[in-house]
């Protein structure tokens, strides 16, 4: 057993974002202003998007998209159930409903033949999440928009970095929503990234981020700008601040070499997890795409052990190995056990997936012996507890 803790993941930060975080400091400029501009223009040109507008997380990216898509109460948007609780949360936060559509057993991406099953008259749009950043296959999803009339928003949260069929996700033909949360593949400490080819959607984001102010603070400050402003409309203050971009200016010319690392970890779990039949290892998606390995998400097949996931997860901890938990599926939660009732028989697979997930340790920082006592102690838990 190794003798220090390894977490489930780290961010791996550098002297350069710190020492552009210290400029930051040092110039008094502290909140939004250039660095945030010049991280939406180097995120912008690597996704491949017309306009990317910097945010203060991807939940409010997702919120402020709905509301400049002018959904409203009576509206329905169909989403997959294994998803962080923002998701659905902002759907219901902008007064619509949610729908929840099943998902694939393998790849865990929201199954399209089930979301077409889901459409009604009132279905607005549908959000497909890119699991643990594999690609969801967008062709047959567009084509489903498209005979219907609906939106494609996608949650992207996991997906910086992720390629559909040679195009970096980000420059489809939707609005994408990106997370910089410590544990994703880059990060801004907090923030997000919404992305269109829509520049009105883009323009009302840009104003609902920052108290619907016509003139951004930074402009109105500086020396060839002007104090006066408007209110266009009334606005939240979901803006991203200078001290955030000055990280994710530098984390971006990384993001290749991160993924690069993080699919040798996993393609390394998958060789030496591959004759373990009490595991069901991530699928990979037919199609070519290029997996940003945000997670790596086995189940545990708990009928063939004498303990559940929960007190696996607590095992590997005894062995010094970190794990989380992405994602108990949405219908799973209190709140929605309470006020959106679904059967576990009404989405099979995302029920079954839910009480058998674990995320395994996954980020660049990892080392091979890291990988190999990660390998080690899923086994020792294994072979303790094998029925």
């Amino acid at each position: 057993m190794r003798d220090t803790f390894l977490p489930f993941s780290t961010p791996t930060i550098d002297d350069a974002e710190i020492n552009e975080v210290v400029d930051s400091l040092k110039s008094g400029w502290i909140t939004t202003g250039p660095k945030v501009k010049r991280f939406e223009e180097e995120f912008r040109s690597y996704v491949g998007s017309p306009f990317a507008v910097a945010l203060s997380s991807a939940t409010a990216g997702l919120h402020l998209t709905l509301l400049a898509l002018k959904i409203q109460e009576g509206d329905e948007i169909i989403t997959t159930p294994m998803t962080f609780a923002s998701t659905v949360s902002m759907i219901i936060l902008a007064g619509a409903t949610p729908v929840l559509a099943d998902i694939e057993p393998g790849t865990l991406n929201i199954d399209v033949n089930e979301v077409r099953k889901k459409i009604t008259p009132r279905t607005k749009a549908v959000i497909p999440v890119h699991f643990a950043g594999q690609a969801c296959d967008m062709d047959p999803l567009f084509s489903l928009a498209r005979e219907h009339n609906l939106t494609v928003i996608e949650d992207a949260a996991h997906a910086a970095g992720t390629e559909y069929k040679g195009k970096r996700i980000g420059s489809l033909d939707s609005i994408s929503i990106f997370s910089f949360h410590p544990n994703k593949n880059i990060t801004t400490g907090e923030g997000g990234m919404v992305c269109t080819r829509d520049e009105d959607l883009a323009e009302e984001v840009s104003l609902l981020k920052f108290h619907g102010m016509s003139r951004e603070a930074w402009k109105r400050f500086s020396a060839s700008g002007t104090p006066n402003y408007d209110i266009m409309l009334p606005g939240y203050k979901y803006n991203m601040m200078d001290i955030q971009a000055a990280i994710g200016i530098h984390q971006l010319p990384k993001l290749d070499g991160f993924i690069d690392k993080r699919r040798t970890i996993a393609e390394f779990y998958n060789r030496e997890f591959a004759d373990v039949v009490e595991l069901a290892l991530p699928a990979y998606a037919p199609y070519e795409q290029r997996h940003a390995w945000h997670l790596y998400t086995p189940l545990v097949r708990v009928e063939q052990l004498t303990i559940d996931r929960d007190h696996f997860m607590a095992e590997l901890k005894k062995h010094n190995i970190g794990s989380g938990l992405h994602y108990k599926a949405i219908h799973h939660h209190a709140w929605y056990r309470e006020n959106m009732p679904i059967a576990d028989t009404d989405l099979p697979n995302a029920s079954y997936a839910s009480e058998r997930i674990l995320s395994l340790p996954l980020f660049p920082k990892m080392t091979e012996e890291d990988a190999a006592d990660v390998v080690a102690a899923v086994k020792d838990v294994i072979a303790a507890n094998r029925r």
